[in-house]
């Protein structure tokens, strides 16, 4: 495969339903360095001593050079970025896996913090926090108003520091503080259950450095239960992606042996890269971590669903499969995160994350601002796709990437289908919560499980009337 790589991280960033999400990787030796345009570079200079001598007031030289860093690499891409040493930190908690906080899996509901499920052993676990407690409070600060991401800023911290939750329990009618030591706290990114004799379901809800032991574990938990399972559903919805190597090994544990899973393409030598479905592509310490799962995985009868927020990883997972004709991907037209980007350190706590390749399917398709198209495509409700139009995708970012193989066109009937949705959510959020959230993945109302299971038993499959395959939209130019 050329000069080897290493793995390094994955960062996501949320947007609506969808996310913006990075496959990443770290060469090991760059190419030759360019000369540099000294005419161009003389005029940085000048304009950084115009800055220092003439600015209205003084301004740190530090500031100015990370600044001009950071807007160089930004006007890249939407996914090119430099890390300062906060964010760098931060980047690099999100490939672990693990982070210090109270250990709750949280959302937002009427401007105040919901707590969807405490993570099992954690400190809010023990603490007897319950999905749907209500935060208002963290530790002075009244939670309304707050974002959710600055909420979760003031639940983290350092290790054996407290943090005071006020908590409003809705069902008990009453408001109570809860005093909890921050530890240090491993995320669960894969859940799994048998949803009726016969049939089980996996859900992915990233690829981090836990998820394929986490994956091994859990299908090993399902065997158990029912040895001779007659189909499975991969649940890959809003999955943003993560780690290469974690989703050429998910691939992996369905397809035969050696065969590709994915392949990147860019300027670099070491950027043309061929990921096959063996351990020496995704094993991190030698030992294959697919050797304990069962057999019978790799011919079992597979549905995956995706969905506008399944992005990057978990595309890789969905197009190989889906290329290999392995699985049914049934759900929605996917997110269309195609590029690949490499973590280059700039010093020991900064760096540079740069976008140097795109990704292909094994049949050679890139699905950059595209997306995987299903097989079956599925609405969201009974009553149709309620919010899927406002979710942003990667051809709605600015100065995306095209795909390189397919020419951008304009797509009017989107933004009319989105401006309906707005209006449809104007209306759903006059009624009371219990009736406009959309339910929760996995549960008996989760309407796209119950027709991949209708697939799997052979049944009849209802099959969405409105969607069709999108098509990637022209770029304005200016």
């Amino acid at each position: 495969m050329g000069q080897k790589m290493k793995i390094v991280g994955w960062v996501s960033v949320g947007v609506l339903a969808g996310a913006l999400t990075t496959v990443s990787l770290q060469t090991v030796a760059r190419g030759a360095m360019t000369p540099l345009p000294l005419e161009e570079i003389q005029q940085l200079s000048a304009v950084f001593g115009l800055v220092k001598t003439d600015y209205v007031e003084p301004v740190d030289d530090k500031k100015l050079i990370t600044d001009a860093i950071s807007g160089m690499v930004a006007s890249l891409d939407p996914h090119s970025q430099y890390f300062d040493k906060k964010s760098f930190a931060e980047f690099r908690e999100g490939t672990s896996g693990k982070f210090v906080g109270v250990g709750i899996e949280i959302t937002q509901e009427d401007g105040l913090i919901k707590v969807v499920s405490p993570i099992e052993g954690s400190p809010a676990f023990r603490a007897g926090l319950k999905t749907n407690d209500l935060i208002t409070k963290i530790d002075d600060t009244a939670v309304k108003g707050l974002s959710l991401g600055d909420a979760v800023k003031k639940m983290r911290g350092e290790p054996d520091t407290k943090v005071v939750l006020t908590i409003f329990r809705k069902d008990e009618s009453r408001t109570f503080p809860v005093t909890i030591t921050r530890e240090e706290i491993k995320t669960q990114s894969v859940k799994a259950k048998m949803i009726e004799p016969g049939y089980g379901w996996i859900r992915l809800s990233q690829f981090q450095e836990r998820t394929v032991e986490d994956f091994v574990r859990k299908a090993e938990e399902l065997y158990r239960q029912d040895p001779k399972l007659k189909g499975l559903v991969l649940d890959l919805r809003n999955d943003p992606g993560g780690l290469l190597d974690a989703a050429v090994a998910i691939s992996a544990a369905f397809l035969p042996p050696d065969v590709t899973v994915v392949t990147t393409n860019g300027q670099l030598a070491e950027s043309k890269a061929n990921f096959k479905a063996s351990p020496e592509f995704y094993a991190r310490r030698g030992a294959d971590p697919l050797k304990r799962l069962p057999t019978a995985l790799k011919s079992v009868p597979l549905v995956v669903l995706v969905n506008e927020g399944s992005a990057s990883a978990s595309e890789i997972v969905a197009g190989a499969l889906q290329d290999h004709k392995r699985a049914t991907i049934m759900g929605s037209q996917t997110f269309g995160k195609g590029s690949v980007q490499t973590v280059r350190p700039l010093g020991p706590d900064t760096g540079i994350k740069l976008t140097t390749a795109r990704y292909y399917t094994p049949s050679g398709k890139s699905i950059q601002a595209r997306g995987i198209v299903p097989d079956v495509m599925l609405d969201e409700t009974a009553e149709g796709n309620v919010f899927a139009a406002l979710r942003m995708r990667e051809a709605d970012l600015e100065k995306h990437l095209n795909n390189g193989q397919t020419e951008e066109k304009k797509d009017e009937a989107r933004e009319k289908a989105r401006e309906e949705a707005r209006k449809r959510l104007e209306e759903e959020a006059k009624k009371p919560i219990a009736e406009r959230k959309l339910p929760e993945f996995g549960t008996d109302k989760d309407f796209q499980l119950a027709q991949a299971l209708n697939q799997l038993r052979g049944k009849p499959v209802l099959v969405s009337k409105t969607q069709t395959e999108r098509k990637e939209e022209k770029k304005e130019t200016q």
